[in-house]
């Protein structure tokens, strides 16, 4: 386990727990009290339900030491970002004028990882509506980057209080949603994993909608396994299952030892790599020389069309999405909305219906143009965000940060974000792994190759 249980990953707290070398008890109290200590500074939680997470940790605990553990995810502190319901819990989605709205229902994935023996520390903050890739919040509260204490960073979104609560170590996995790059993001910026689960593969009920099409619900965890360990529990896979197949390294599990050698792997062309920070472009090259290293034949990939038109695709699509869910809150000026976020919600109020459906279309064609391109490719690398989180005083909020993550939500592709080192800043640096559709177990078995190799960012100083 970590020298700082605080920053224990899942698979080491479920192998602590059945070992008996600590307890859901202790770990919950030990995130209770690094929230109370800390969140006053960071802001990432906008509910904390302490008493009944002491209470489900207590019954966890019980079970386990009597020999009824359920499976990996038994007694993990987990956190959900606040547009996941939770019956007779309120779900503001970061809007002010929601601070009283109540859940009629639990979320299936919510359902699922509370039965998976999951213990829910809370909600977490996010841009409002889900709307923005910077992580901000006007009304709400932005969560602070904890990688930079002094400065006010972007904290990545729209899943801002879920990347910085483990990040910061505050909860050992938490929620988030990506229609965009909402879970990669913040993954991103804030040094952990990130899974964007393929489209579909995952329920959306209960969650409020930003995108219908794009919107994907994904684990934010550190480390690879762990990633895998709670989509697995998300996807509702039975948790003796799980523990099974985890103990076995197979199934889906085979894909963590699996390594890379003679897999063909797509990087970035000249084009593509213009517009990346150097310090970020340091650590992508440095990544893609450890994945040759172990095996795997690199070659730039010649895409049929570039990152700049799937982001302006992806773009289209939420915004008359966005509008559709939203647009009469962001049509009154009197309704105590974030005003970053209007703009970005009124795009879909310009756009024709014409327009939509043909964006529509053209996506469908261009997943089509992009498969055939990846023939044989097993998956794509390329930096998540092109530079180490932002001063909060320099965001342009009339751009995004969402460059490189927008292709996998526009081409219906599933991705990883994992850490790739830290830049001279002493900021993170995150690689992208993007594979085909309903291919989880490649970014996985990619993922976790490199993690083996990568350098180690520990955990911020907080």
């Amino acid at each position: 386990m970590s020298n700082d249980p605080a920053f224990a990953t899942i698979p080491e707290l479920a192998l602590a727990y059945r070992d008996g070398r600590t307890s859901p008890v202790d770990a919950v109290e030990r995130y209770l009290s690094r929230i109370e200590t800390l969140d006053v500074r960071l802001g990432a939680f906008q509910a904390i339900y302490a008493d009944e997470a002491r209470e489900a940790a207590a019954g966890a605990h019980a079970t386990i030491r009597s020999g009824h553990r359920i499976g990996p995810f038994h007694g993990i502190p987990f956190a959900l970002k606040d547009i996941v319901d939770v019956e007779g819990r309120i779900t503001s989605a970061g809007h002010a004028g929601w601070r009283t709205r109540v859940s009629p229902v639990t979320a299936t994935i919510a359902r699922r990882l509370i039965a998976a023996g999951g213990v829910l520390l809370g909600k977490t903050k996010t841009v409002e509506v889900a709307m923005g890739g910077w992580g901000t919040n006007q009304r709400m509260g932005t969560p602070h980057n904890p990688w930079d204490m002094r400065v006010a960073r972007t904290p990545g979104g729209s899943s801002s209080g879920s990347g910085v609560a483990v990040a910061a170590g505050l909860a050992a996995a938490a929620v988030g949603t990506d229609t965009g790059g909402s879970v990669r993001l913040p993954a991103a910026w804030c040094g952990i994993t990130g899974l964007k689960i393929t489209e579909g593969r995952l329920p959306t009920d209960g969650i409020v909608p930003l995108s219908h099409t794009l919107d994907t619900p994904g684990p934010m965890v550190r480390g690879v396994e762990g990633a895998l360990l709670m989509y697995q529990a998300m996807a509702g896979v039975h948790p003796t299952d799980s523990e099974r197949d985890w103990r076995a390294g197979s199934g889906p599990f085979a894909a963590l030892r699996a390594g890379v050698a003679g897999l063909a792997v797509g990087i970035l062309d000249e084009p593509a790599r213009a517009g990346v920070a150097p310090d970020i472009l340091a650590l992508y090259d440095e990544a893609v020389a450890s994945l040759r290293r172990l095996g795997a034949v690199c070659e730039p990939f010649q895409a049929p069309l570039s990152f700049e038109q799937m982001r302006d695709g992806t773009g289209v699509i939420i915004g008359c999405e966005g509008y559709f869910h939203h647009g009469a809150m962001y049509d009154d000026a009197q309704a105590p909305v974030d005003t970053d976020c209007r703009p970005r919600i009124l795009l879909g109020k310009s756009v024709s219906a014409r327009d939509y459906i043909a964006a529509l279309r053209r996506r469908r064609e261009d997943q089509l143009r992009f498969a055939a391109a990846m023939d044989g490719i097993a998956v794509l690398l390329s930096p998540t965000v092109a530079t180490a989180a932002v001063p909060l005083g320099e965001v342009d909020q009339s751009g995004t940060p969402a460059g490189f993550t927008r292709a996998a939500n526009y081409l219906g592709l599933c991705a990883l974000a994992t850490p790739m080192g830290l830049t001279p800043d002493g900021l993170p640096g995150s690689l992208q792994i993007t594979a085909r559709a309903n291919d989880e177990a490649m970014a996985i078995r990619v993922g976790a190759a490199y993690e083996r190799v990568a350098p180690d960012i520990g955990h911020p100083e907080i």
